[in-house]
């Protein structure tokens, strides 16, 4: 199963500071196959056949604090879940120069279409929707200081999801997709 692990908070604004390569490296000696990472976010896609979501997530914070000394949450998230967020996600929306565009991916404990009565939204400039593991938003970069979403940060609901650009998602996607493809190419 092909799988990404979404890292909360690393390498942002100068804070938890994790070296992708080695990072790679304490995915494989945790037992995980085919890791590539994405970007210097905390993207990393890999394989595993015999955890489930929560024992990884266990496995791979306990390694990222051994190695690292940092209390990292781990999201994760196999490939047909990531194809349901795709079928939401609009294909018009980016993340660029005229539109802010982002996926907000829920850890499961608030993963439920109620946790958009939460979300300080501005209905004047923001879209909104919902698939399950995440909330997709969006609003023009015009209007993005008057956005809901900046009141949503800091908060304790804010705690309980990893933020990705839109581009991002799409690329982790892509290459989700091709890790399948070469996983049965080798079968």
């Amino acid at each position: 199963m092909i799988y990404i692990a979404l890292l909360r908070g690393i390498n942002v604004g100068g804070n938890n500071k994790v070296d992708m390569k080695l990072l790679k490296q304490m995915f494989e000696k945790a037992g995980m196959k085919h890791v590539t990472t994405y970007i210097n976010s905390g993207n990393i896609i890999f394989s595993n056949e015999s955890m489930n979501h929560q024992e990884l997530a266990d496995k791979l914070e306990q390694g990222i604090f051994a190695d690292f000394s940092l209390n990292i949450r781990v999201l994760i998230r196999n490939l047909p879940e990531i194809r349901e967020v795709m079928k939401v996600l609009p294909e018009d929306w980016t993340n660029d120069a005229q539109m802010k565009g982002d996926v907000l991916f829920l850890w499961d404990e608030i993963n439920d279409r109620s946790v958009l009565d939460q979300i300080p939204i501005n209905p004047e400039i923001d879209t909104v929707l919902f698939a399950s593991g995440a909330i997709l938003y969006s609003v023009s970069k015009a209007n993005a200081s008057r956005s809901g979403l900046i009141k949503l940060v800091g908060t304790k609901l804010y705690k309980h999801m990893t933020v990705r650009n839109v581009n991002t998602t799409r690329k982790i996607h892509q290459l989700m997709e091709t890790a399948a493809e070469q996983e049965i190419a080798a079968d």
